[in-house]
């Protein structure tokens, strides 16, 4: 059960000064949330991150093909370069089935 509260056991209110001080800080704090996210939801930020897990990608698949495997610790990674290898094989099938076409005519 809580204690009523009396003169004796309440805590002192905060003063003018600590209301700004922690006014001031919470909008520091929301500033710089508000500046993660602004960056975070930019293009060149999205595009500069498509393009790393993307060079992160043929390298994983270019290790798995010359017999380095797929790495197994990092899920994201294995199924990016899964991906790109299933791509890669949709292509060169298509590649073939244009070359036989245009060969049969």
């Amino acid at each position: 059960m809580t204690e009523p509260t009396t003169p004796e056991n309440r805590a002192p209110a905060p003063t003018a000064r600590e209301l700004e001080n922690e006014v001031a800080r919470t909008r520091a704090e929301l500033s710089e949330t508000l500046d993660h996210l602004a960056t975070r939801l930019s293009p060149s930020y999205q595009a500069n991150q498509l393009a790393r897990a993307t060079k992160l990608a043929a390298s994983d698949a270019g290790a798995f093909v010359t017999g380095g495997g797929l790495p197994d610790r990092e899920p994201r990674r294995r199924r990016n370069a899964q991906v790109l290898l299933g791509a890669a094989a949709a292509g060169l099938a298509l590649v073939v089935v244009v070359v036989v076409r245009a060969r049969r005519r």
